[in-house]
């Protein structure tokens, strides 16, 4: 099943049931204004429906090259969850490469954790790839949204619970989240100080994966300065860290 064919499944389905962002609806143009809070809450929704343990919403970098996810928010919000660097890292470029051409689900189980293989092998449509994170069961949903946003869906946890009927219904739900997720705009973003095009390019570098170091290389810069123009886009981005200055950025279509 492709992407249209799981856009129209969604649609169906926000059309005969209640859409837990009221007037929202994917192919809408008008919704209910959601923050991100509200988005956590909303995840937290799904992973008591599936009884996961843990969850994150991801972007994908704009990168061809250098395949990354870049976390939007997890279960530990407004924190990071330990399991969010690992997915974030290297363990994710798999599945990055794979969110831009599939919908399809994928799943995994750690060695010493089987207790939800036997729930996987039976959805129809998603396949086994490498664990994200160590020591983890889980499943991760691929998510499109307008202006080319692209991004995954992630549910953690040792006992997860998704019958197949309800395979689509889940996935489904986590469209619409990332979809109003990806049109978020911040209420003071016509007082938001303005970044300069050198914050613009370390954040770029930064959703590319790129360390502080890297950056200062590739911009002919030292690395203190570097890390300067990371800050102040990250205070300007009204940000916590740099991946959340990055994912707002991803937002706002301020990087591409």
């Amino acid at each position: 099943m492709k992407h249209a064919h799981i856009k129209e499944a969604a649609e169906a389905l926000f059309s005969e049931q209640r859409n837990p962002f009221g007037a929202f609806s994917l192919g809408s143009e008008t919704h209910h204004a959601v923050t991100i809070p509200d988005a956590v809450r909303r995840c937290r929704w799904i992973a008591v429906d599936i009884n996961a343990s843990a969850f994150g919403l991801f972007f994908v970098s704009p990168s061809p090259e250098r395949a990354r996810l870049v976390p939007n928010f997890d279960s530990d919000y407004p924190g990071t969850a330990v399991a969010t660097k690992f997915i974030s890292g290297a363990n994710g470029e798999e599945i990055v490469r794979h969110s831009r051409t599939s919908t399809a689900p994928r799943w995994w189980v750690d060695d010493g954790m089987a207790g939800s293989e036997a729930v996987f092998q039976n959805l129809t449509w998603s396949e086994q790839m490498a664990p994200l994170a160590p020591g983890s069961n889980g499943i991760a949903f691929p998510v499109h949204a307008d202006r080319g946003h692209c991004g995954l869906v992630v549910f953690l946890g040792s006992e997860i619970a998704l019958p197949e009927d309800a395979l689509y219904e889940i996935h489904a739900r986590c469209f619409s989240l990332f979809a109003a997720v990806a049109r978020i705009r911040p209420s003071d973003a016509g007082r938001m100080r303005s970044i300069s095009k050198r914050e613009l390019e370390c954040l770029k570098l930064t959703a590319n994966g790129n360390t502080s170091e890297e950056i200062a290389r590739l911009l002919k810069l030292s690395v203190h300065t570097a890390n300067q123009y990371l800050t102040q886009s990250t205070q300007k981005l009204n940000a916590v860290n740099r991946n959340q200055a990055v994912a707002k950025a991803l937002r706002l279509g301020l990087i591409e």
